[in-house]
């Protein structure tokens, strides 16, 4: 399982409630574009409407500038690959107060690209500076053990 994109401020500005695993609806030269290591999930987010899930924002740049199809949308609505169980789950959740659905990252898994997708709620400034300063305790704690 080799992580392609990830959405490293997702654990910041978020608190994650429930995580799912989906398939992601690519065309070939985008596939090859996050093997590549290109990609961005930053202000990224899942919809779901008429009974099926949608990453919308996701940027995929073209793999090679001048092969990508006329009309190439990096940033277009792609389907992720749910079972209608955890579609209607993911609805209900999207229905929730103050609940989003976002994916945190994108890897392969054999050889299949799937994404992970998270219910999160959105942290307060206060939470998000107690975050930090656990982390920079944390940090400080393990960099004494070292200098033993």
């Amino acid at each position: 399982m080799t992580s392609l994109v990830d959405y490293k401020k997702a654990r910041f500005n978020f608190e994650i409630l429930e995580t799912f695993e989906a398939g992601l609806e690519l065309s070939g030269h985008e596939v090859k574009s996050l093997k590549n290591g290109q990609g961005s999930l930053d202000g990224s987010h899942v919809i779901v409407r008429g009974g099926e899930a949608y990453a919308v924002n996701v940027f995929v740049p073209p793999y090679q500038e001048k092969n990508t199809p006329k009309g190439y949308e990096p940033r277009r609505n792609r389907r992720l690959l749910l079972t209608k169980k955890e579609i209607h789950r993911l609805a209900h959740l999207e229905e929730g107060r103050g609940l989003t659905i976002v994916p945190i990252s994108i890897y392969n898994k054999g050889p299949l690209v799937k994404v992970s997708v998270a219910v999160v709620r959105g942290k307060k400034q206060h939470d998000k500076r107690a975050s930090t300063k656990d982390r920079e305790t944390a940090r400080e704690a393990r960099r004494a053990m070292n200098d033993r």
